[in-house]
């Protein structure tokens, strides 16, 4: 995978978790569940700006940015514990991704995927998930 495949596959991932953390938003009552309502909303945020950020860099490359899908799959439910797995299961895909951009890209490109990948962690723990020596590349 080459530098700007790499960068389309990361917006891709961001398109995904805009859409997803929007739904879940939408479902999560912030009476239930206080600080996971304020992470999924920051996680919102940091998502669109991040997707926004991807835009630009794909189209700084002469590149036409992909677009978003019409819907992405969001299991049903209302629960916070729900919620919450679908948000860390979120963020690991999308470390997933970064891990990829940061394996075959350089330069700006390459430290936007180590700052993403590293902020994909931290909100996998925060999330609840538990700590990975390696986060975004399988489990040896």
């Amino acid at each position: 995978m080459n530098g700007t495949d790499a960068l389309q596959a990361a917006l891709g991932a961001e398109h995904a978790a805009v859409f997803v953390y929007g739904v879940v938003g939408g479902r999560l009552s912030a009476e239930a569940d206080a600080r996971l309502a304020g992470l999924i909303e920051s996680s919102y945020e940091a998502h669109l700006r991040r997707r926004d950020q991807l835009r630009a860099m794909v189209a700084a490359r002469g590149v036409t940015p992909k677009p978003a899908a019409l819907s992405y799959e969001v299991p049903a439910g209302r629960t916070p514990g729900l919620l919450a797995g679908v948000a860390r299961r979120t963020e690991v895909r999308i470390a997933e991704t970064y891990a990829q951009l940061v394996g075959s890209s350089t330069g700006e490109a390459r430290r936007f995927g180590i700052d993403a990948l590293t902020d994909a962690a931290l909100r996998q723990l925060d999330l609840g998930a538990a700590p990975s020596a390696f986060p975004g590349l399988p489990e040896l």
